[in-house]
C-alpha cells in the first residue's frame, strides 16, 4: 500500500464548513504579477490582485515600485499617468505621487499648502524576471519569505514562462496538477498512461506527493521524448521515474526524474494569482525550468517542439479546469466527492490557510455583475 500520510487531513474547526470555492488566498506572501519585459524603462503598467488594481512603474532611473491603481483625487487609474522624475503623474489633473505613495506635487496648490492623502504602496520586488507584489499586510513584508527557485539561476537549465489567463478558481489549478491521476485527459498527446501513486507527506504549509508512471499504451510525443531527454540506465537509488509535486503555500512546484537521474529533467515553478474579487479567474504564472542535453545548443532545436507538447498539455488542462468553475457555477456550492487521499491533504490545506470570501461577491460574480 502507498503511504498516505502519518494521519489523515484534518480541517481546523473555524473553516470546516466553508466552501474551498468561497475562500480567497491569503494575501499576506509575495505573488508575481507581471513579467519584468511588459514594463519598459519610464512606463507604467496596471494590474490586479483579488480584484483590487495595481499600477507598476519602472522609472527612469531605480527600482520598479507598485501604487494602488487610483488617483486619490478622482479615482481614475494612474496607470494612464506620466512617469516622471518626482513619481508617478496623474494623467487627469497632474497630481505626483512618489515611489511611497505620498502625494509631493499638486499643480496648482501652493508649494506651502499642505498636501492632500496619498496613494497606498505596495511591497514590490523583482526576481526571476517577473514582477512580485506584497498585496497584504505591509508590516509583515520583511518577515515573509520570498519564493525561492534556485534552478531558475542555474546554466544547466533553460526555463520556459508560463504566463496564461485562466477563468477557474485557483484551488482547480492546484488539484489539477497535483492529481496525477487525470493522465486518461491527455491520452491523446502522451498515449496510455498508468499512474502509481507511491507517498503523500501532509504538512500544516506543505502537501507533497510522489508518484511513478508506466507507458501501457501509445508512444511517446517528441516534444515528451526531448524533454525529458536521453534515459540514462537505472540505478539502485533510483531505480524508476519519479515525480514529486508539491503545494507549500500558496506556491506549487514539480520535479521529475528519469530513472536513474541524479538530477531533475523537469523542475517547474507555479503561482496561480485571482483576478477578481470572487477569485474565479486566476492568471497563472510559471518558471519551467527544463534539463540541457549535453550537445550545446541542441536545446534551441528541441525547444520548438518541447513548446507544443507543454501548450498542448496546458490547454487541455485549462479546458477541463474551466468546466469545473462552470460546474461550480451552475450549482452554487463545491459539490465534488473527492476520494483521493491526495486532494483531500491539499484541500484542508487551501481551506486551513486561505480566507472566506462574502457571500454578495460570489453571487454577484454568478450572476455576471460587476462587484
Amino acid at each position: 500500500m502507498p503511504d498516505t500520510g502519518a494521519e489523515p487531513a484534518r480541517i481546523p474547526a473555524g473553516a470546516r464548513n466553508r466552501d474551498l470555492r468561497k475562500t480567497a488566498l491569503d494575501p499576506n506572501f509575495w505573488y508575481p504579477v507581471a513579467r519584468s519585459k511588459a514594463l519598459k524603462r519610464g512606463k507604467a503598467i496596471g494590474v490586479t490582485f483579488a480584484g483590487e488594481p495595481i499600477v507598476l512603474v519602472r522609472p527612469m532611473e531605480g527600482a520598479v515600485y507598485a501604487l494602488e491603481d487610483r488617483c486619490a483625487h478622482r479615482q481614475v487609474p494612474l496607470r494612464a499617468g506620466v512617469v516622471c522624475p518626482q513619481g508617478l503623474q496623474c494623467g487627469y489633473h497632474g497630481w505626483t505621487y512618489d515611489a511611497t505613495g505620498r502625494c509631493v506635487s499638486v499643480p496648482y496648490l501652493g508649494k506651502d499648502k499642505t498636501k492632500p492623502n496619498g496613494v497606498r504602496c505596495y511591497p514590490c520586488r523583482e526576481a526571476y524576471d517577473l514582477i512580485f507584489v506584497f498585496p497584504g499586510d505591509i508590516a509583515l513584508a520583511d518577515t515573509v519569505p520570498f519564493p525561492d527557485v534556485p534552478t531558475f539561476a542555474d546554466p544547466r537549465y533553460k526555463t520556459r514562462f508560463l504566463d496564461r489567463r485562466v477563468a477557474c478558481h485557483y484551488s482547480f489549478m492546484h488539484e489539477n496538477l497535483i492529481d496525477m491521476n487525470h493522465q486518461f485527459l491527455h491520452r491523446r498527446l502522451m498515449g496510455s498512461i498508468k499512474t502509481r501513486f507511491l507517498a503523500l507527506r501532509p504538512e500544516p504549509d506543505r502537501v507533497e506527493v510522489d508518484y511513478t508512471f508506466s507507458r501501457v499504451g501509445g508512444g511517446q510525443s517528441f516534444g515528451e521524448k526531448f524533454m525529458l531527454g536521453k534515459r540514462p540506465k537505472p540505478t539502485e537509488e533510483r531505480s524508476q521515474d519519479l515525480m514529486t509535486i508539491a503545494t507549500e503555500y500558496p506556491y506549487q512546484t514539480l520535479k521529475f526524474w528519469t530513472a536513474g537521474s541524479k538530477d531533475p529533467a523537469l523542475d517547474l515553478w507555479n503561482c496561480y494569482i485571482p483576478i477578481d474579487s470572487a477569485q474565479r479567474v486566476n492568471h497563472t504564472y510559471g518558471l519551467m525550468m527544463i534539463r540541457r542535453p549535453p550537445v550545446p545548443g541542441l536545446i534551441n532545436l528541441l525547444w520548438p517542439f518541447i513548446a507544443w507538447f507543454t501548450d498542448g498539455i496546458f490547454r487541455e488542462d485549462r479546458w477541463i479546469v474551466e468546466h469545473e468553475q462552470k460546474a461550480f457555477d451552475r450549482q452554487g456550492e463545491d459539490m465534488n466527492q473527492e476520494i483521493f487521499p491526495v486532494v483531500n491533504a491539499l484541500r484542508a490545506l487551501l481551506i486551513d490557510r486561505g480566507v472566506p470570501i462574502p457571500e454578495d461577491v460570489i453571487r454577484a460574480a454568478i450572476n455576471g455583475r460587476p462587484y
